[in-house]
């Protein structure tokens, strides 16, 4: 079995939708709520790297002490940011989901197919009713 790990919030409807759509490709992904056991450092570093992202890219702003700390202060170095992800992993964007092809951050939920090495099994809608893969498997046209 292809192993898949999300980092994920279940209070959040696009990583929700994200695990959904990895679970409609026929795989129960490893899950791990990043809010209660938050990555390492090394490994947070690790996946910002693989993903092709800087730490700043990673950083969520809505709903965090992000403003409070600070944090939109171009002149942070990156160990800085990544100190204020592991002081306050509500600062980490999600969901951040980790497969072989692959380490992205999918926002929208459906950016988790380029990473998906198997195909869907069926029709997909989010929960706000967008339809994002038809009866047949395939991305619907602008998804």
């Amino acid at each position: 079995m292809t192993e898949i790990v999300i980092y994920h919030n279940p209070d959040c409807g696009t990583s929700r939708n994200a695990l959904e759509l990895i679970r409609n490709s026929g795989v129960e992904p490893h899950v791990i709520e990043y809010l209660k056991t938050p990555p390492s450092r090394a490994l947070l570093v690790e996946m910002i790297e693989r993903a092709g992202m800087t730490p700043r890219d990673l950083l969520r702003e809505k709903g965090t002490p992000y403003a409070e700390l600070g944090l939109d202060d171009q002149t942070l170095s990156d160990e800085a940011l990544i100190d204020a992800m592991l002081e306050h992993p509500i600062l980490i964007n999600r969901p951040l989901i980790v497969t072989p092809l692959g380490v992205k951050l999918c926002r929208p939920s459906e950016a988790v197919l380029h990473i998906l090495p198997d195909a869907q099994r069926g029709a997909f809608a989010k929960e706000d009713g967008e339809q994002v893969v038809d009866a047949a498997g395939q991305r619907v046209s602008g998804t």
